[in-house]
């Protein structure tokens, strides 16, 4: 079985144009999220999923400089990109991760797939229950659920973001939800607003500007300087991802 994360990517946001390229401690937001997936144990490629406008255009340039696929397709149908991309790349498996994510972690990801495969099912989330910081999410499907999606989903939000289809229809879909030995979804570390970046960025400094740190370490050092999540805590929290 083949497993591949697809980050999907674009340059337009509501509240903070342009966040996947903005620097966070010497390379861009994208990249971070790349090289953490890269080391996730059981994935087998990683591809960005961006659009065919000419504003992302500087995302596709971005792929190149890090050496990671990318497939190109419809900015408002973000279900019909991962399912072209998907084909693309020949995935068995498909990891939705949002490139507004740059503290995911390579730990999470892969107990999401080994909860995928553990329990033989169509659809794994740890989103389904929240217990994880905000921006750890991590969601994994089969290829046949994608598909499935893609023929019957037909309301717009549906189309937009990629897998409300699977958890709104649990008579469909063989469902997991994956969660964490004590609930920390209280802390907020993804990548919205001018206040996350200021957090993220204060995070990665913490660990030297590398991104090698997993988010055991991240939350050791939030539990150590609480102010640091007085920065973006009255943020709200969007309920679904369109990047």
């Amino acid at each position: 079985m083949k497993i591949t994360a697809i980050v999907q990517a674009r340059m337009g946001s509501s509240r903070l144009p342009g966040k996947v390229l903005l620097d966070l401690g010497g390379e861009t937001v994208l990249a971070r999220v790349v090289r953490r997936l890269l080391r996730a144990r059981l994935l087998d490629d990683v591809m960005v999923a961006t659009t065919d406008s000419a504003a992302d255009d500087a995302i596709a340039g971005e792929c190149e400089r890090v050496a990671v696929s990318f497939f190109r397709g419809s900015e408002d149908d973000v279900l019909d990109r991962y399912w072209k991309a998907a084909k693309v790349c020949q995935a068995d498996a498909v990891v939705r991760i949002t490139s507004d994510c740059p503290l995911i972690d390579p730990q999470v990801v892969d107990e999401a797939i080994s909860a995928f495969r553990d329990r033989s099912v169509d659809y794994a989330s740890n989103t389904i229950v929240r217990t994880y910081p905000g921006g750890l999410d991590t969601e994994v499907f089969s290829r046949a659920a994608l598909e499935r999606a893609w023929v019957e989903a037909g309301k717009s939000y549906e189309r937009e973001h990629v897998t409300p289809y699977f958890y709104e229809h649990p008579e469909l879909f063989r469902i997991a939800s994956v969660c964490s030995r004590t609930d920390c979804s209280r802390f907020r570390w993804t990548l919205d607003t001018a206040e996350d970046l200021q957090l993220i960025r204060k995070i990665y400094s913490s660990f030297g500007n590398q991104d090698s740190f997993g988010w055991q370490e991240a939350l050791a050092l939030m539990e150590r300087k609480p102010e640091l999540g007085n920065l973006n805590s009255h943020i709200s929290q969007k309920s679904l991802h369109g990047v």
